[in-house]
């Protein structure tokens, strides 16, 4: 497992303003807001242009600001975007059909996980947290994605502790920031930490380490 080696890409193209749209208002807004999480990503929300994510894109600015709107608009729907992409992949898992101790294990290894394969994903929260959250405060689709999430964790953790395999009086947001916390850090600080303590803290073997040690820390919490 490599660190940060995937990200979403949109290819730039000759033209913005000669270019047909194609697939419809639909398909050109997905186009829009995967050109945006790109150049976002890439150039952080100062640094971007709405020029370029029209290029990205293959569309006109007239037609980018009637699918999505202006560059702050276009910000908070590729913040959306990133966020409902972790959550989709996460619901994957299916962790209503493991043991609580193994649900819990792999919920751990997802998310340290994406953060390592999905550098677009930190960047923009990086962006985000310097401009104290106040976009996505806009967001009425966040807190749609996130509460299905802690109330599965709720009942894992219910089932944990009928099991007798996980201590009572857990708060689930609280456990979650926690096990994102422990990954994000050291994904968000490689480079930095790798230096501080001369150690190649992307290689292959630093990462399966820390994801062990994340994995330990919170199960070793959550015992009774």
């Amino acid at each position: 497992m490599g660190m940060m080696r995937r990200s979403l890409v949109a290819p730039r193209v000759a033209s913005s303003e000669t270019l047909p749209v194609e697939g419809g208002p639909a398909a050109s807004r997905e186009r829009i807001v995967d050109a945006a999480v790109a150049e976002f990503a890439e150039q952080g929300f100062a640094g971007a242009r709405v020029d370029a994510i029209a290029l990205r894109a293959g569309i006109n600015k007239r037609m980018l600001y009637a699918y999505v709107g202006n560059k702050r608009a276009l910000w908070l729907a590729a913040l959306e975007r990133v966020y409902e992409g972790k959550r989709q992949e996460e619901q994957t898992l299916n962790l209503q059909r493991l043991p609580p101790t193994e649900a819990m294990q792999l919920l751990i290894r997802f998310n340290f996980r994406y953060h390592t394969e999905h550098p677009e994903f930190l960047a923009m929260l990086n962006d985000e947290n310097l401009q104290r959250g106040q976009n996505l405060r806009e967001s009425h689709r966040i807190t749609e994605l996130y509460s299905p999430l802690l109330t599965l964790i709720s009942e894992v953790l219910a089932r944990g502790q009928k099991e007798k395999v996980f201590r009572r009086n857990v708060d689930p947001m609280q456990l979650y920031i926690s096990m994102v916390g422990l990954g994000y850090f050291f994904c968000s600080n490689q480079h930095t930490l790798s230096a501080i303590f001369a150690r190649p803290l992307d290689s292959a073997e630093e990462v399966l380490t820390r994801e062990q040690h994340i994995v330990d820390v919170i199960l070793g919490f959550l015992r009774p």
